[in-house]
């Protein structure tokens, strides 16, 4: 799954344990009602935000994921998340000029149409 949209906000890199590191990413989706998406990259995908600003355009790869948790009480909790694992810079949208096509040569009308000629044609 991607999602696009520009740069709202990119965290600092959080080490949660000793072995787990994550960055969060918020993407602001152009349409017409924006949503503010939070995804996460982390272990080694971390690094791939480096290169990046508030403001700039970008396609994020994704994936959802989902988990199951028991609480002490023993109720059961389930928690989503998004995890980004490749973004892209979009290229800034300028209007591309179409390429000059050379102009279809003018044909003369035909004037030798014979009406009553048969025509072998199936329509």
């Amino acid at each position: 799954m991607e999602v696009t949209g520009k740069v709202r906000v990119i965290n600092p890199e959080q080490q949660v344990s000793a072995a787990f590191k994550k960055r969060e990413l918020v993407v602001t989706t152009e349409e017409q009602y924006p949503q503010h998406i939070l995804i996460e990259f982390t272990q080694d995908k971390c690094d791939l935000l480096n290169n990046y600003s508030i403001g700039e355009s970008v396609k994020v790869s994704i994936n959802l994921r989902g988990r199951e948790w028991v609480n002490p009480q023993g109720e059961t909790r389930f928690f989503n998340s998004i995890q980004g694992w490749r973004i892209e810079k979009l290229a800034a949208e300028a209007p591309a000029a179409a390429p000059a096509m050379p102009a279809a040569p003018a044909f003369a009308p035909a004037t030798n149409l014979n009406e009553d000629e048969a025509d072998d044609l199936p329509f």
